[in-house]
């Protein structure tokens, strides 16, 4: 089994730019990247990233305020919180270089055992596991596991096989021809052949075994696959039923004077923590976008008319923003938000949510008159 996903890698992985590199650095921010959010969207950020802080502690000097605006449309900023904070422990405790130990990856801030485990064996050739949705369907599939994935004994069984997958690829000896291994495949498979292993798992339930309509016809566990052979692929792995899903309406008041627009930084230890937003409250308790708009900046307003709705989805919650213009009466500076009155460009060097982001994209294209 080892040696088949170990030869298929070498033939048949997709080339990721951070796939030609052992720095540690660079695959713990792809690793942070691409938690819940596609291969394709991640390239372009992670390039820019890396160009722009090539190491921690380049990282660990940035702002914060530059660094959740080159994360901004990859959602869950704790994310880049996160690495951003690491960084600047790292430099303090490390003088910037990054750990080698599973443990002391692990301790990060923002780093969990799949992170840790995939870092440890992609730049280290730790015999270290990872399991995440990919291996988990892979895995279930091929074990033939008819338990609720979820459960903490199905996941333990999975953690164990992975485990023992892993450290058999330590020991794997590479053949003496690979039919179409040349170049970074072929290399990366021979110097790291515990990264290579996890990668050919990550990679066979994100191009192969997917969750609907898999390839079986070019997978190659499929002669020791027990759902393949029993007909069972399209109903494995077995999960419990998703969280449920919440509904929140909120006005968004669009405030403009003298070329400025009314905005405000979201305070630390709330969803969306320092990024920036127009200024809004739920709709609850509020007759009107009037009422509510008097509620949140003042009685000195002239007009409130609807403009736009903008939905957005923040982990289980969906986001209706009822979007509103507001004219001001003369002399009111509707500063109770706590807002500031910025530039369209000052407020395009800043970080916003999605659906925000969205305001702004309209204000640039005129639509906001």
């Amino acid at each position: 089994m080892v040696g088949s996903l170990l030869s298929w890698f070498a033939a048949q992985a997709r080339d990721l730019p951070w796939r030609r590199t052992h720095d540690p650095y660079a695959i713990w921010v792809s690793e942070v990247m691409l938690q819940q959010t596609q291969v394709t969207t991640v390239i372009p950020y992670w390039e820019r990233w890396m160009r722009e802080w090539p190491d921690v502690r380049a990282l660990a000097e940035a702002p914060l305020d530059r660094v959740l605006k080159l994360w901004e449309g990859l959602g869950y900023y704790r994310r880049a919180r996160n690495l951003h904070g690491a960084a600047g422990r790292l430099v303090r405790e490390r003088e910037g270089r990054f750990p080698r130990s599973f443990e002391d990856i692990l301790a990060l801030p923002g780093v969990g055992r799949y992170t840790a485990g995939a870092i440890c064996s992609l730049a280290f050739n730790h015999p270290t596991p990872v399991v995440d949705g990919n291996v988990t369907r892979v895995l279930a599939r091929v074990l033939g596991l008819r338990q609720n994935v979820q459960r903490p004994a199905t996941q333990r069984r999975l953690w164990t096989v992975a485990g023992e997958l892993v450290e058999a690829a330590r020991d794997w000896r590479s053949p003496g021809s690979w039919g179409g291994a040349t170049g970074w495949r072929r290399r990366r498979v021979k110097e790291r052949p515990c990264g290579a292993l996890n990668e050919a798992l990550m990679e066979l339930g994100a191009v192969v075994c997917v969750p609907q309509n898999p390839r079986c016809e070019l997978c190659p566990l499929r002669k020791a696959c027990v759902a393949h052979r029993l007909g069972l692929s399209r109903r494995l792995p077995v999960k419990g039923r998703s969280a449920r899903t919440s509904e929140r309406r909120e006005y968004v008041f669009v405030c403009e004077r003298q070329g400025r627009w009314l905005v405000r930084q979201r305070p630390a230890g709330v969803v969306n923590e320092h990024l920036w937003e127009f200024p809004g409250l739920a709709q609850d308790g509020h007759a009107s976008p009037l009422a509510a708009a008097q509620a949140l900046l003042g009685t000195g307003i002239r007009e409130v008319r609807p403009w736009m709705t903008v939905r957005q989805s923040i982990t289980r919650h969906r986001y209706v923003l009822a979007v509103c213009r507001v004219q001001l009466g003369r002399g009111e500076r509707g500063t109770a938000s706590g807002g500031r009155w910025l530039s369209r460009a000052a407020c395009e060097e800043r970080a916003f949510s999605a659906g925000h982001r969205k305001i702004l994209q309209r204000l640039g294209e005129g639509g906001a008159g």
